[in-house]
């Protein structure tokens, strides 16, 4: 979906290999001392695939549209934006409640999760929405000719882009191949030029690095892994995180909380399920957002493993060796049952601890996560360009992922809740001066690790493999993303 999204549609900004801000539809802007007014000047001259004019009248409806809920699963990315108005045929206004740093990287970014990518009305309305989510009308460098659901997707140059440099490809072609062995097979043979969306397998990178025909290209990715720990069941309940460390480590259920993320070896985890390709985790805020990740953090947060230190937890919370603890239930995906597994093992390695694997595909697992209906839950996050996709998506109290669907008589809060957090969170949304919210993200993030929000787990690799005779420039090389426009293919 994020690749897809970013070839074919737009946003008024798309990120750079940066991860920073720059123009898409949107040529220029403007944003008031105060940081209440946006003014956007769109490109002249754009067209739709379907061959209408972009004219502000489109960001307008892309903005109505997208704030409503039952419209837009993102409508919680524009929450902050009150209005947006036409000045004239090229130029919007938005109005934020607030000011936020992150407007530019999270609310109007044109990958897959943005609410404001821009859709044409028009289509919609003539094609309605499921075949428009088939076959998109964008202004993007490509336009999708054809889609048949499980068997793949074909996108065609745009000849009107905006950029009549770009892009440098005649069409391309999405094949899913969920194998392994049949995914080596076909871009060993020269039957796929490129894996990427996360697509390579880690168990199979040694062997396309060991291929003279292929390139492995890899980037810090933009997001984090974790294991989420039901503060609402048994033995690790925990009914108000309120408290400063010391105090929660005096209660029998954080007490067993953090003995489970100071037993999980990351280094170990990364070696045996990830065959070395990640970073060990210990918050929402990942490598690739550069200055505001804290280098420092593996060294002072309270989930560092310590496997001695984890034992003498649970022993103090009255379960010796691990005796009492009953099995607890892991849930995951299908996809996850390998490093599941690894999971199990080191838990009853390192803390006598029995876990079962409850398998279930991702839709159900999302279901039993927003009600909170897990022991231990496995789940992540990916294109998280700013802090904002970490923190006020994940760790605030109201985060749209925080249990959104629990009986909140019986779970006042979701897996975590924390006042300062909250706040925290909130104040440096609001802070454009870099310094000064780095200083906010970072000690927000801190919390949400030392009081173990979530056992963070790793920040994944982002991996591309194609073939040699694909020039992928760095300039394209976006984290996450797969930005076809620049791409060339020799014969």
């Amino acid at each position: 979906q994020f690749q897809i999204a970013s070839n074919v549609l737009s946003g008024l900004t798309h990120i750079n290999a940066d991860l920073t801000a720059e123009g898409d539809l949107a040529e220029s802007w403007e944003v008031s001392e105060d940081g209440l007014e946006w003014t956007f000047v769109l490109r002249p001259g754009v067209t739709w695939h379907n061959g209408d004019p972009l004219t502000a009248d489109d960001v307008v409806y892309t903005y109505n549209r997208s704030k409503d809920p039952e419209q837009s699963i993102h409508s919680a990315v524009i929450a902050n934006i009150t209005d947006v108005q036409k000045v004239d045929d090229l130029t919007v206004k938005l109005v934020p409640e607030k000011p936020q740093a992150s407007l530019l990287v999270k609310s109007l970014e044109r990958a897959s999760g943005r609410a404001m990518t821009i859709v044409n009305q028009r289509a919609i309305e003539e094609m309605g929405l499921e075949q428009y989510g088939l076959t998109p009308v964008g202004t993007g460098p490509f336009m999708v000719t054809e889609h048949q659901l499980g068997q793949g997707l074909t996108i065609e140059r745009f000849a009107d882009y905006y950029d009549p440099e770009r892009p440098k490809l005649d069409k391309v072609t999405f094949i899913p191949i969920p194998e392994p062995e049949p995914l080596a097979a076909a871009i060993e043979a020269g039957d796929i030029h490129l894996i990427g969306g996360n697509g390579a397998p880690a168990e199979l990178i040694d062997r396309f690095v060991a291929n003279a025909d292929l390139t492995v290209s890899d980037v810090t990715g933009p997001g984090f892994q974790s294991m989420f720990i039901n503060p609402w069941r048994e033995p690790f309940v925990v009914t108000d995180f309120n408290k400063s460390v010391d105090e929660l480590k005096q209660e029998n259920g954080f007490k067993v909380r953090l003995a489970i993320a100071k037993a999980f070896d990351r280094d170990d985890f990364i070696e045996r399920a990830l065959f070395g390709r990640g970073s060990p985790g210990f918050g929402t805020i990942n490598p690739a957002m550069r200055f505001f990740f804290d280098t420092a953090i593996n060294e002072v947060s309270e989930q560092r493993f310590d496997v001695e230190a984890a034992q003498q937890l649970l022993a103090d919370a009255g379960f010796p060796n691990g005796e009492g603890i009953p099995t607890l239930k892991l849930l995951t995906t299908p996809a996850g049952r390998r490093e599941g597994e690894i999971i199990v093992n080191m838990y009853k390695q390192n803390l006598n601890i029995d876990i079962e694997l409850d398998i279930k595909d991702f839709t159900v697992l999302i279901e039993d996560g927003n009600s909170m209906n897990y022991d231990l839950m496995r789940l992540g996050s990916g294109g998280d360009y700013d802090p904002d996709d970490g923190l006020v998506d994940w760790m605030q109290t109201s985060s749209k992922f925080n249990g959104p669907n629990r009986n909140v008589d019986e779970m006042p809060f979701g897996f975590f809740s924390d006042a300062e957090v909250d706040a925290l969170t909130d104040e440096q949304r609001t802070i454009s001066e870099p310094d000064k919210r780095k200083e906010l993200v970072q000690k927000a993030n801190q919390i949400t690790s030392d009081k173990v929000a979530a056992v963070f787990t790793h920040h994944p690799l982002d991996t591309l493999v194609y073939r040699n005779e694909v020039n992928f420039p760095d300039i394209s090389r976006i984290p996450g993303l797969v930005d076809l426009d620049r791409v060339t293919l020799t014969s």
